[in-house]
C-alpha cells in the first residue's frame, strides 16, 4: 500500500517530536504546594497498601492468640480441679 502523503506526514511527526524549551516559570509557592500534593498521595496510597497487606497478618496473629489464651485456661482449670481433689483427700 503506498502512501498518499509522505511529505505533509514526514513534517507533522518531525513537529511533533522536536524539542523546543519550555519557557514557563514555576514559582515557590505553586512548587511546594505541588510537592505537597504529590506526598500526600504518595504516602496515601502506601498506608492503603500497608493496611491492605498487613490485615490478614493481624487476623492469624488474633487467632493464635485466642487459641493460646484457650489452651491456658484449659490447663489452669485442669490445675485447679487436680489441687482441689487433693485438697480433699489431705483433708481429715
Amino acid at each position: 500500500m503506498k502512501n498518499r502523503y509522505p511529505i505533509p506526514l514526514s513534517i507533522a511527526v518531525l513537529a511533533l517530536t522536536v524539542n523546543n524549551a519550555a519557557l514557563a516559570y514555576v514559582g515557590p509557592g505553586a512548587g511546594l504546594s505541588l510537592l505537597g500534593a504529590l506526598w500526600g498521595l504518595l504516602i496515601a496510597v502506601g498506608a492503603a497498601l500497608a493496611f491492605v497487606i498487613f490485615w490478614p497478618l493481624r487476623q492469624l496473629r488474633k487467632r493464635a492468640r485466642a487459641k493460646r489464651a484457650a489452651a491456658e485456661t484449659q490447663t489452669r482449670s485442669q490445675t485447679a480441679e487436680q489441687d482441689s481433689a487433693e485438697l480433699r483427700r489431705r483433708a481429715p
